[in-house]
């Protein structure tokens, strides 16, 4: 089975983020993995040491973003690829999605995983577009993957704790939900074997991705601010009083 994983570069958890401009100084902090990617990683080798074939890491990134693809390498993948890009915190999902998927259409694979979004802008939108732009079914927040006749047999998340199985076919895009397995560590073997293992680079420029469709106007932090207000007269006229200071001052209706 030839798999494809998508893993990306976020900022680790414990950065102390500054923001310059519209995104944030990236000069000063550590990056690693994105969490759900790393759920993705740990599916994908594990279907390849149940049947067999390769899984390739695939990233979306500037130049720095290369050592998740030596992560990925370093615990069990076969080669990786990097899709270049110094301004991809700018693109949005869909054109992320035009990206990676003007990457794998060269590719033989019968399975693309994802982790469920990103730790860093958090769209969760890149797998099911890259699943669209491929024209091949995709199933979201998945629990637990079988393959049984060369299909798949899934488990899914849904809200209020219930779960829902189901089969697809293969060619499929998969969204991995965090908490699926437990991530191994890559071993010292591990990571002497990723420096003989081929990562090709490819720009995105060069694949005709297209333009972001959407731009962001503003990043900052939220002011925090504390506010009381009081409402008097009559139950009915505090009732309507409450609903207007939601709709318009809290914005919560």
């Amino acid at each position: 089975m030839n798999i494809i994983v998508c893993v990306k570069q976020v900022p680790a958890k414990d950065a102390a983020l500054v923001i310059a401009g519209n995104w944030i100084r990236e000069s000063d902090i550590s990056f690693e993995i994105n969490e759900p990617d790393t759920f993705a990683l740990e599916a994908a080798l594990r279907l390849k040491e149940e049947h067999g074939g390769e899984v390739v890491a695939l990233t979306l990134g500037p130049a720095h973003a290369a050592q998740v693809i030596k992560e990925a390498l370093a615990k069990g993948a076969d080669r990786g690829i990097h899709v270049t890009d110094e301004r991809s915190h700018e693109l949005d999902p869909l054109v992320s999605a035009r990206a990676l998927a003007a990457a794998v259409r060269a590719e033989r694979f019968d399975l693309i995983l994802t982790g469920l979004q990103s730790d860093d802008h958090g769209f969760g939108q890149t797998g099911v577009l890259l699943a669209a732009l491929l024209g091949l079914p995709h199933v979201t927040i998945v629990m637990h993957i079988e393959v049984q006749d060369g299909r798949l047999r899934l488990k899914r998340e849904l809200e209020g704790g219930w779960f829902q199985w189901l089969e697809c076919p293969l060619p499929a895009v998969l969204t991995i939900q965090s908490g699926i397995n437990k991530v191994r560590y890559a071993t010292l073997k591990g990571i002497m074997a990723a420096r003989k293992k081929e990562i090709v680079s490819v720009s995105r420029e060069s694949l005709s991705a297209g333009e972001p469709t959407q731009r962001m106007e503003r990043l900052y932090v939220p002011q925090k601010s504390k506010k009381t207000a009081f409402l008097s007269g009559a139950p009915k006229d505090v009732a309507a009083q409450l609903v207007e200071k939601l709709r318009f001052e809290a914005r919560a209706i």
